[in-house]
């Protein structure tokens, strides 16, 4: 087995090198290495345990093991169904799916950034964006009533435990059932029609050409939905905007 490495200069100097015992030794050895920081870490710092549980005093914030935080702290802006079920799926499958939505030629073999940048850069955005931002969020950020803490505040500090929330339609003035599902309807529909209208400006482009309809189709649906998940983090955090589109039978 082999990869490709950039050509040399030099006459009769190959273009491939073998990924045994090249790759692999390099693999190994930072393996070993991660394995011998973590040893020394684990056995220097304690974990992070608090006393026994107490059914008589449940802690305030309550909050999941780490790794299941960025869903805990997604719950706050998505009903339970859409942050526990639909996004978490939307994500993995997104994420494997960049293989076969990436058109770039040179896709196999050539992990670069300059060589893969719409793979690599969508990896990194699903990666860091949506799901070690919302854990690093969760640890920081969260305080009693999973209020909104900055670092350096105390948690001593009183804040208000129910904060008044509204729909986005309330923005504009629109509060009747109707005219709101019909607001956000639109909206939904507008943001999500982003793909379709890139494609009809963009399509005689040689990468839209190879990747073809369907597949980008697909791929501007999943990168609309990643997208869209930081932008309602955003109308949350910054105007207390818990839904988006208001209907009787789900909430976004």
């Amino acid at each position: 087995m082999t990869h490709d490495a950039p050509r040399s200069a030099s006459a009769g100097t190959p273009d491939t090198v073998s990924v045994w015992p090249y790759l692999v030794r390099i693999e190994l050895l930072v393996t070993l290495a991660a394995m011998a920081v973590l040893t020394v870490w684990s056995i220097v710092v304690d974990a992070p345990l608090e006393g026994i549980a107490d059914p008589n005093r449940t802690p305030d914030p309550s909050k999941a093991p780490w790794y299941f935080l960025g869903l805990q702290e997604v719950l706050v802006y998505f009903d339970p169904w859409i942050a526990g079920v639909a996004i978490p799926l939307l994500i993995v499958g997104g994420l494997i799916a960049i293989p076969y939505l990436d058109p770039n030629p040179r896709g196999n073999g050539y992990f670069t950034l300059r060589e893969r940048p719409l793979a690599i850069g969508t990896f990194l955005f699903g990666f860091l964006g949506l799901w070690i931002i919302p854990i690093l969020i969760g640890v920081f950020c969260r305080g009693p009533g999973w209020n909104w803490y900055w670092p350096w505040e105390s948690w001593d500090i009183a804040k208000p435990q129910d904060l008044v929330t509204i729909n986005l339609s309330d923005l504009f003035g629109i509060h009747a059932s109707s005219g709101a599902f019909a607001f956000g309807a639109v909206v939904v529909t507008a943001w999500y029609g982003l793909g379709p209208a890139w494609w009809l400006w963009k399509r005689r482009s040689p990468t839209l050409a190879r990747m073809g309809w369907r597949r980008f189709a697909i791929m501007s649906f999943l990168f609309l939905s990643m997208a869209g998940i930081p932008l309602k983090m955003a109308l949350r955090l910054g105007w207390n905007v818990k839904y988006v589109w208001v209907t009787p039978w789900f909430n976004i």
